[in-house]
This record gives structure tokens, sequence and C-alpha cells, in this order.
């Protein structure tokens, strides 16, 4: 027997509404339904001493928490890297919790089990959301105590940049194209790292629309100066503005296209992009960074109101995906 017009309606309008409860936890928007992503609350990233840091012991160098499916901290990640900085700087990966809804330290640090308790451990301020990526200073003096050095990514990638390395590590930012690499921040950060979320978090057609017109605007401009002046966003050298923009691409086909709706064109419309993320991919150390396994139990496993089945899709591996093309 089929369900009556008038209980399809009332399901229909009763589960639009728990939706929005939903998503106002979850995505907070703006009246017009267009999502706003809430800033990072320690924007102000310092850099210890450099020559403090190389004469410290391992236990005291400063620690870098990430998440390996946050994009966000996917490029302070890829930044620790490329610059081979495990020679003054501890990495530490947190787990997502869904059901709790937190970051998990396992095994334990200093007794921290969580991200939250690591913030309070490093006496950050009560105000403060528990995010990644996060760096941290455990070292003690007489002035100073433990303490969060920041926690906005677009600023420690600067950091990052900075950091004393044991080797001749690359400079990502040189001063010579500092100002294109500051025009493709402004680019890259709202209109396509923060433009898919404004797709998938989108509260109605008008502003899934805007965004996505948005989006795959600024993947034109991308793909016609990659044609023209590749292989890299600033020319022969790799940028930040590459670091930037890479952990969004590769999560491309994995999340952003099913889960987030961003299929007004296929990726395979950019083949300017598609290589110049395959020449990303293969630098070294970069595909350890890259698991599409997990992207898609952490997005698809936490974020309910998308995916209020929790069923998680299965798909190729990001190596496969990124030499498809």
């Amino acid at each position: 027997m089929s369900i009556p017009p008038t209980i399809v309606s009332s399901a229909r309008t009763g589960w639009k509404w728990q939706w929005n409860q939903l998503m106002n936890g979850l995505a907070p928007a703006d009246k017009s339904g267009n999502f706003c992503r809430k800033p990072s609350q320690a924007q102000n990233a310092i850099l210890p001493n450099p020559a403090d840091l190389l004469n410290r012991s391992i236990d005291e160098f400063p620690i870098l928490v990430i998440g390996r499916s946050c994009p966000w901290a996917h490029r302070t990640w890829l930044m620790y890297e490329l610059r081979n900085l495990s020679s003054s700087l501890n990495l530490l990966i947190a787990q997502p919790n869904y059901k709790g809804g937190l970051w998990v330290i396992s095994p334990s640090w200093k007794g921290c089990k969580s991200l939250l308790e690591l913030y309070k451990f490093f006496n950050s301020p009560p105000t403060y959301r528990a995010t990644v990526p996060a760096l941290f200073d455990p070292k003690k003096s007489i002035q100073e105590k433990p303490k969060l050095l920041g926690n906005e990514s677009a600023q420690l990638i600067e950091i990052l940049n900075q950091w004393p390395a044991q080797d001749d590590a690359q400079n990502f930012c040189p001063k010579e194209l500092q100002q294109d690499i500051d025009a493709w921040q402004l680019l890259i950060q709202e209109s396509i790292n923060n433009g898919v979320y404004k797709c998938g978090f989108a509260r109605n057609q008008k502003a899934y629309n805007k965004a996505s017109e948005e989006l795959f605007h600024s993947l034109k401009t991308i793909e016609e100066s990659l044609s023209l002046k590749g292989p890299w966003l600033c020319g022969d050298k790799l940028t930040l503005a590459d670091i930037r923009l890479f952990p969004t691409i590769i999560r491309w086909e994995s999340v952003y296209a099913p889960l987030f709706g961003c299929t007004q064109e296929s990726l395979s419309s950019f083949p300017a992009i598609l290589s110049w993320r395959k020449n990303f991919f293969h630098l070294p150390k970069v595909s350890n960074t890259c698991n599409a396994t997990n992207w898609r139990n952490d997005y698809y496993g936490a974020l309910f109101p998308l995916n209020p089945s929790n069923i998680i899709p299965k798909g190729p591996n990001v190596k496969q995906i990124v030499n498809t093309y």
C-alpha cells in the first residue's frame, strides 16, 4: 500500500526542521543559508626562537597536532614532511570520535586522552574550541607555561616555512613570489578550500548555486594559469600556494564531489589541474599523507546531516584516482 501524500509531506517538513537544527550545530549559516565558517581563535601564530629549538631535547620539541582527514591540518602535515621538520618538531595524530564529537589522542600524551584535554594542558582559554591543526610548545621556564602557539592553518604553514630544519630545507615562500602567493591565497582559501564546504553545507538551493558558481569559476582561473604558466601556481617553483590548494583537490573524487555536491563539472574537465595534482602527489612523502579510506570513513561517518544512513561507500585508493588521468 502506498503512503498517503499527507504523511509524506509531514515527514518531509519534520525532517527538514530536524536537519536544520543539526546543521546549526555542525555548520552555522547566515540568514540567506550561506555556510559561515567560525574563525580560528589563536590567530597570532608564534615562532619560537630558532636557536633555542635546535638545542632542545626531543621531549621538549613543540608538537604539531593534526587529524588525517582534516584538509586544514593536511596542509601543515605537508609542510612537516616536505621540509623534514622531525629534527625540531614532534607530530601527533588525533583520531575523530564520531559519537563523542571530539578528537581522541591514542596513546595518550602526558595523560591527555583527547584534544580538548591537550588544549587545557597547554593553558588555552576555556572559550577556545579544540580544533586541528594546533601547534603547542611544552617547554617550561620561570616566566612561561606550556602554551598554544597557534591553530590557524594558513598562518601555521607560514610559521613552519620558517621552522629550523636539520637539512637545507626548501623555502616555499621566496620574497620575489610573495605577492603572487598572497593573491593565490585570497582566491584559494575562500572560494575553493572553504568553497567546497559552502556547497556541502548550503541550507538552500540559492546558497548552493552561489557557492558552486564561485568554486568552479576559481577552478577555471587556476586551470588557465597552470596551462599558461605551470607546472606550479607561481611558475617553476613549488610554493605555499600549491600546498594550500592540494588538500582540497586530492579529496575531490573521494568526498567533495559525491558528498558535498561539487559536481557542476567533472574534475576531468580541468586537465592542467589534474596534471598539477599528479606532480604534487608524487613529491617525496606526500603520498603517505593521503588515504582515501580514512577520508571516506571520517567524512561519511561524522557528517550525519549529510549522510543520515551512515553508509560509507567503497572507492579506489588515492594512487588509483591520481593515476587514472
